[in-house]
């Protein structure tokens, strides 16, 4: 991205990040560079934890660029996408100046790392009338040079539809050298498309978000990837924390990557989207559920005029749900993930006896 550098906090075009002890030597058979403990601590085969561990695990890049078909260099790891969410706006906002544009109803992290940052929020908000698409021709109308990031959640959260490809792509283009737009893809496993990291060669400006919590099954390792052209991933790499992830989490997500191990994953997201089929008909068929949104997503949006009495209902059941009363548009809107299939049949059934 040639305008790369105009985009970047000024304060920060001349940074020079902290170099570790790990940067600056990362091979040897005697270190004392780093201040460690030389007595190897191993609570898991072939991990030591008495080292601290690599800054961006070089086997494990490799494989997450098999996995989500980009350069080694253009692919960076974190603490969750969350982080990346954070590294983002930290890089591209300075507070005061610069702001965000988000599309409400929407994931709320980006709204609250802008403020924590110090950033301003423009929201443009998505055309319910239109399956919640992005209304692009405001969003244009709105853009201007304090706008550094477009945050896009597709599918999104908590609507579960596919935001158009074509949309994403001409803003890309409208907005080239004026804003990074950040597409937010934790769900697109559950899609029928493909991904949008295809076209980072094309779009300097273009930026995917990925995370291992949803269909890899990975929550709790807390694991979010950063797909971008490598001068943004060179820049992200400057500001990130010197070892930001633990050495058991890398060989946990290795291990959890394995051939054997993601066609396991490819067979629980065909179950998932098969129940969530069988899941969108039966909700449909409940007298009191006004809508339900149709979900390229792990997760439905419906709504009912006694959103609060059907969350009470699951909840002395046992079956917890989300509700959306608090977003724009979606007073009366509860969101419910797809569960295993036992789990659906009894969320099916405490439904259909509400009263």
């Amino acid at each position: 991205m040639n305008n790369l550098m105009s985009l970047i906090r000024p304060d920060l075009r001349e940074f020079s990040p902290y170099s570790s002890a790990r940067d600056e030597a990362i091979e040897g058979s005697i270190w004392l560079n780093a201040n460690e403990s030389p007595f190897d601590f191993e609570l898991h085969e072939g991990v030591t934890l008495n080292r601290y561990p690599e800054k961006q695990p070089i086997k494990l890049i490799q494989r997450l660029a098999s996995i989500f078909n980009v350069e080694n260099d253009q692919i960076a790891v974190s603490r969750g996408s969350d982080e990346m969410i954070d590294l983002l706006i930290r890089l591209f906002c300075s507070a005061g100046k610069d702001a965000i544009l988000t599309c409400s109803p929407t994931y709320g992290m980006y709204s609250v790392y802008a403020r924590l940052q110090g950033a301003q929020i423009v929201n443009i908000p998505l055309l319910k009338g239109n399956n919640f698409q992005i209304d692009l021709s405001s969003i244009l109308y709105n853009k201007n040079n304090n706008i550094k990031i477009i945050f896009i959640c597709s599918p999104n959260n908590p609507t579960g539809n596919l935001l158009k490809k074509e949309d994403i792509l001409r803003l890309c283009k409208e907005v080239a050298n004026k804003s990074i737009v950040v597409i937010d893809e934790a769900y697109i496993d559950y899609a029928d498309a493909t991904s949008l990291a295809n076209h980072i060669n094309e779009y300097d400006n273009l930026v995917i978000l990925r995370t291992l919590s949803k269909a890899y099954g990975l929550a709790a390792a807390r694991f979010g990837v950063l797909l971008a052209n490598k001068n943004i991933i060179q820049w992200i790499l400057k500001i990130i924390a010197p070892y930001p992830l633990p050495s058991l989490i890398t060989k946990l997500v290795f291990d959890a990557l394995s051939p054997q191990l993601l066609l396991q994953v490819q067979q629980e997201i065909i179950c998932i989207k098969s129940e969530r089929t069988r899941l969108f008909n039966a909700l449909k068929d409940i007298p009191f559920i006004k809508k339900v949104w149709p979900s390229e997503a792990n997760f439905f949006l419906i709504e009912t005029d006694c959103s609060q009495k059907v969350m009470d209902a699951c909840a002395k059941q046992g079956i917890i749900l989300r509700s959306q009363f608090d977003k724009i548009d979606l007073n009366n809107a509860i969101r419910i993930t797809v569960g295993l299939p036992e789990e659906n049949n009894q969320l099916i059934q405490v439904l259909q006896q509400v009263r």
